[in-house]
């Protein structure tokens, strides 16, 4: 029998899903989404639309290239999550640019929207400094915006 594989999200079109259970840990004292908990389910949903990207983050902080930082970041929250919820986070990735892109993320439960966020990442070098994210990212986070238009 081989081990158990992690989850994975995916894409539909131009946007990402990926599905998250809340667990106990991510709730207050009465049972409701912590907030700076969206920050982690969001983080899973991008770091895994990138890798579905073929965007190998690991490959390129390990070789000393550099890594993304979000630079920016606009939350809105509308509705609380609980315990026990499952909740969807889609990624939809609105602009790159050089050194950074912009995406866009919803958290929903059953088609209603729970809490949205806009957020810029930039490419860093290990000295933080801002730098060219590779070209074959560009091209990727390019063909996810393209879908959206066409």
């Amino acid at each position: 029998m081989s081990a158990p594989q992690p989850y994975q999200g995916q894409f539909d079109g131009s946007q990402h899903h990926f599905a998250v259970r809340v667990y106990f840990e991510d709730t207050d004292f009465s049972g409701v989404v912590y907030h700076a908990r969206y920050l982690h389910f969001m983080e899973r949903a991008r770091s895994d639309m990138l890798a579905r990207l073929g965007i190998n983050q690991r490959g390129a902080h390990d070789a000393g290239n550099g890594a993304y930082a979000v630079t920016e970041m606009h939350m809105k929250f509308r509705k609380p999550a609980h315990f026990d919820d499952a909740l969807l986070v889609t990624s939809v990735a609105t602009a790159v640019r050089g050194a950074s892109c912009d995406i866009h993320q919803t958290v929903s439960r059953d088609g209603e929207t729970l809490v949205t966020a806009k957020v810029t990442a930039a490419f860093v070098s290990p000295d933080g400094r801002p730098a060219r994210q590779p070209a074959e990212w560009v091209a990727a986070f390019r063909s996810v915006i393209e879908t959206q238009k066409g």
